[in-house]
Order: structure tokens, then sequence, then C-alpha cells
């Protein structure tokens, strides 16, 4: 869940020993703190960012299907050590939470960067959990989940992003995961693990960017191995950023969906509904 930069050229914290760093502005909605650098080029830097949940660029590297409706702006919190001018080590935590919905989701994120000529690769291993709330029944209508699980409880993914600059304002964005959902025991599913895995394809240009994320879930379901059930789906999103320091996001997530649902004793699950969306993000 931890966002890394939407810039991938963005640099370790460039001062001097002797300096005392102020506070720099970095990405859209966020900060970077220089911290400390060698004369060898080690530094550390803290970074701190705030995304809202229909931008594209996030939600193409997001591995967990995250429900837009009534999201609020994710927050996540980095510790960045680069090496060199090249190879940048991280480790970060994230916090999401829905409008007027118990659901609070804790992010953690370590991984490794490098920043070649015009181009960077960013591998890292996340986990999301949700802490329970014991005085609210199992499952609430209308409770945003994610993808359409009422009942997650966690999750561990292995990600890799790849970006290719075409130019100073372009650029190109691939991504994958794979990983694992836990679900609460005795949930509709009749099993506590969901195999996921996620492609992703993107593209930016100055204010303008777009997304189009591939996702495949499937129960785990021990001694039924003969069982193929599957859920298939394409998300697609446009943000544009305005000068005013605001973000207008178009899209729909479950664009398009197939395969076998899982099917628990109740309906399916997940919720493979359409939903169409349209977003306005002011930083202030």
């Amino acid at each position: 869940m931890a966002a890394r930069p939407r810039s991938a050229a963005h640099p370790p914290a460039q001062v001097a020993l002797q300096t005392t760093p102020a506070p720099t502005p970095a990405l859209a909605g966020g900060y970077a703190e220089p911290l400390w650098q060698s004369a060898g080029g080690q530094s550390f830097s803290l970074t701190a960012n705030q995304y809202d949940a229909g931008d594209a660029f996030e939600r193409a590297r997001q591995p967990l299907p995250l429900g837009v409706v009534g999201m609020g702006p994710a927050t996540v919190t980095s510790l960045n050590y680069g090496l060199d001018n090249h190879l940048q080590l991280h480790a970060g935590v994230g916090r999401q939470q829905w409008i007027g919905s118990p659901l609070t989701l804790y992010s953690n994120d370590v991984g490794a960067t490098y920043h070649g000529d015009g181009y960077s690769m960013d591998l890292s291993v996340s986990t999301t959990d949700a802490p329970r709330v014991p005085v609210l029944p199992r499952v609430l209508p209308g409770v945003p989940g994610v993808g359409g699980l009422s009942e997650f409880d966690g999750s561990t993914h292995f990600n890799a992003q790849g970006r290719f600059a075409l130019d100073a304002r372009s650029g190109i964005d691939l991504g994958a995961s794979v990983g694992r959902i836990r679900l609460l025991p005795g949930n509709l599913l009749g099993t506590n693990v969901l195999d996921q895995k996620t492609v992703s394809f993107g593209v930016d240009h100055g204010p303008l960017s777009g997304a189009i994320v591939g996702r495949t879930l499937r129960p785990s379901i021990p001694g039924n191995g003969s069982i193929d059930r599957r859920w298939n789906s394409i998300d697609l999103g446009v943000t544009v950023r305005l000068p005013w320091q605001g973000e207008i996001s178009i899209g729909a997530q479950n664009l398009w969906s197939s395969g076998s649902p899982a099917n628990g004793p109740v309906g399916a699950e997940p919720d493979q509904s359409r939903t169409p969306y349209v977003q306005y993000h002011q930083d202030l």
C-alpha cells in the first residue's frame, strides 16, 4: 500500500552535513525532509505523502483492489536510505480509511529502488492489516471492503514496478504483484486465503496520467485443488492535476469482469459490480 514517488527520478536529498536542512516540497500532496548525507554520497531522508483514492498513478501501484466510493485520502510516511545516486532503500508505513466506515487499513512496505538513465525499477514487499472491531457485526451492509470482501483480515504482496521516461514530462509505468489475501475464519467463501495476481500499465504526460489495472483472485481451498474458481477484473482511471493544486479523477472499477465467481452460501464474493466514479481532490 505504501506509495512510491510520483517522479521516478526523485533523487536522495542533496544537503551538506554542516547545513541545517529545511522542509522541502516534494510530491503532490506531500513533503520530503533531508536528514543526513555523508561525503561518500550516502543519505537519509523522510517523506510524507497523501494521495487521493481515485489517483490513477497511485491506483496502478496499489496491489489491493480498494473500493473508491467513500474512500478518504491515504497517508504514507517513508524513511529512505540512499546508498549512492542510483540505489535507494525504503521502509514505509501507511493508513487508509473510508468516510463513515469503521474499516481502517494499516500497511507496511520495505523495498529498494534503482534509478538508471531514463528508467527506474522498484522491488518491494508489502503487508496490509485490518484490525478487528469486535463490537460490530461481522458483516455490515454497505461497509466498503477490499475487492468486495467484507471479511478482509490482511494481505502480503511482492511488488515490482518499472518506469521508462519518454522525455522530461512523459513516461510509461509497468507494474506487477503477486500475493495472498487473508480472510477472517468462518467467512462466506469457505476459505481463509485468496491468491491474487495484478498487472498494470500507465502513461503520463505533464499533468495528465492514466492507468489500466488487471487483477485475478483465486480462492485457495485446501483439499479441493480440482475446483478452479477465479475472479478477473479490469479497472481504468484517468487523473488530471490542476494548476491550483487540485486533482480530478475519472474512472471505473470492474469496467470488465469475467471468470467463475467465488460463490458462498449467500451469493457471490467478491463483488463484481461495475463502479464508475468522478472525484475531485484539493490540497489546502
